[in-house]
């Protein structure tokens, strides 16, 4: 593969954003290069289940569902925390929204197949559509549509510096084929290098640095897209706003039944006239499965009274607290913790409604199906030593945890009795006992109660991890990258969740759909005035957009 020196277009990562933003230029005329720094496309896009959540589409009106931007906008308000919401870029987001379901067409013209739409609470409607059969498919359908028009993609090329010229951007200096290059950019540069869930540094800058210690969902998320847009001059919106920390169980070794199914050729093509004909009992069974492999346990097993011990079997934090105990967990001994459910958690978490993990009215995971599905993270028995064992915790450890738990609540009520009774002189002996207390005391906890019965279940290890970050650079309706006093940076666009340009996109299927949209408009406007003469891009869009700026 050889790599000229200038093109119209030079697209910085290649995940979903950075696919579609080139897929979309070459589409328009524009000649193409896709610079991604990992040996291989796909960024979070490619670690995603695949939902894409839009209003006002296709499949919503077949479904006999009414739809609009505007009761979307309204519901995406409910999801997220209060005093984040109260900075979202509305306009912006109500912009997206509107032009999202343009995008689902697109997708499925180049034969793209979607289940659903499927109910997300609080939307009110059903809207979220789940790619078929995962989101690899983007990924794959996306990397052989940029080929076939002639688009160039150079893996393991990370971009160091943006090129620039009296202010403009004119290309990037990247690393290619181990050799330092400055490429030209004629019409410009699109930075889609997605979040910055890994990097210590931005996290510690933004969050604060007792979060440092927190892992990103996706390893290679290292914010060099925000940063490149900050030397340039831009201006990064809500960079403190975070999805998470959560905890989530590790991922299971090797390939799942999901990830290993056709992302491209002839038996995908078979999957997508197939999957739309599955019972829906097949598809919550596939969903469930994705559950139980990507999703974190619910904040409610902790406030019931699950504890988090660590690999010595010991209790570390206050499970009541959060992001304290996300932050601890991160501290422990390989950054993993386990839950500890006893006899009436585990009745409790076995049926609705409460679940351990879930899809919102589409699948919901419980203990059993955990025990089924994931033995390599539940394991059942009848005693703490059984499960210990199971699991290589010390001998004992789990015992003396639990009973020394159980012990601080017959503490903290004689506490209380002695707080209410008025006390004598203290002697010597009365304040070595105290020491002595102390040092034995268990970790304080904010509610919860002793754990007790006769079956155990021990659920992990999980993780602290950082799923989305929702700072990024703020942009226009054109994509173009905007500076501290709202002046667009000459020849420089950002898609995806490097341009999140203030919005904040709670409840799942937003970002993914974001990805995309954005990928696709900017794809429009950098290739909308491009002569039909430069013999790249001829091959026509399957549903291709004539958009006019929006700026």
């Amino acid at each position: 593969m050889t790599i000229g020196d200038e093109y119209d277009v030079v697209v910085v990562g290649g995940g979903g954003a950075g696919l579609a933003g080139a897929v979309s230029a070459a589409e328009h005329g524009a000649s193409v290069l896709l610079l991604e720094k990992m040996p291989r496309l796909g960024g979070s896009t490619g670690r995603a289940i695949g939902s894409f959540t839009s209003s006002g589409t296709d499949l919503q009106r077949r479904a006999g569902i009414v739809d609009n931007p505007d009761d979307h906008g309204v519901d995406a308000g409910l999801f997220g925390p209060r005093d984040y919401e109260s900075r979202n870029n509305a306009e912006l987001r109500r912009w997206y929204f509107g032009e999202s379901s343009a995008t689902l067409d697109w997708l499925r013209g180049m034969g793209l197949a979607f289940h659903g739409p499927s109910p997300e609470p609080p939307n009110r409607v059903p809207r979220m559509h789940n790619v078929v059969p995962n989101a690899k498919t983007y990924v794959a359908t996306l990397q052989l549509r940029l080929l076939r028009l002639g688009g160039t993609i150079a893996c393991n090329a990370p971009v160091a510096d943006l090129a620039m010229d009296d202010g403009r951007v004119t290309g990037v200096v990247a690393r290619i084929d181990g050799a330092t290059r400055t490429i030209t950019a004629r019409r410009g540069v699109v930075l889609a290098a997605g979040d910055y869930t890994n990097s210590s540094a931005m996290i510690s800058k933004y969050r604060g640095e007792r979060f440092a210690i927190v892992e990103g969902i996706n390893p290679d998320a290292l914010g060099e897209g925000h940063l490149l847009a900050e030397a340039a001059g831009a201006a990064l919106v809500n960079m403190d706003i975070t999805y998470g920390p959560e905890l989530r169980f590790v991922p299971p070794q090797g390939a799942t039944l999901e990830q290993l199914l056709p992302s491209r050729g002839p038996l995908l093509r078979l999957v997508t006239v197939v999957m739309p004909l599955v019972p829906g009992a097949v598809w919550r069974w596939m969903i469930k499965r994705l559950l139980v492999t990507w999703q974190h346990p619910d904040d409610a097993m902790l406030a019931d009274g699950a504890i988090l011990v660590n690999r010595d079997g010991r209790r570390f934090c206050d499970e009541g607290i959060s992001p304290d105990r996300e932050i601890a967990v991160a501290g422990q001994p390989d950054k993993q913790a386990f839950m500890l459910l006893d006899e009436s958690l585990i009745e409790r978490y076995g049926a609705w409604p409460h679940y351990v993990s879930t899809a919102p009215e589409i699948a919901y995971a419980y203990v059993p199906d955990y025990l089924r599905l994931r033995p390599d993270i539940a394991v059942a028995g009848a005693s703490l030593a059984e499960i210990g064992r199971a699991r290589h915790l010390p001998a004992g450890a789990l015992e003396e945890s639990v009973a020394r738990y159980a012990a601080s609540f017959v503490d903290a009520a004689v506490a209380a009795a002695d707080d209410a009774t008025p006390a004598d002189d203290a002697t010597p002996a009365d304040d070595a006992a105290s020491a002595d207390d102390a040092a034995s005391a268990d970790v304080p906890r904010t509610g919860g109660r002793p754990l007790a019965g006769s079956r155990w279940v021990l659920m992990g290890p999980l993780r602290a991890y950082f799923t989305n970050t929702e700072g990024g650079a703020a942009i226009d309706h054109d994509l173009r990258v905007l500076d501290g006093s709202g002046r667009p940076i000459p020849g420089l666009y950002a898609a995806g969740q490097t341009g999140l340009g203030g919005m904040v996109l709670w409840g799942h299927g937003l970002h993914i759909a974001w990805a995309l949209t954005s990928g696709r408009l900017v794809g429009e406007v950098l290739g909308r005035d491009v002569p039909a003469a430069t013999g790249h891009g001829a091959e026509a869009s399957p549903a291709a957009s004539d958009r006019p700026s929006d700026a």
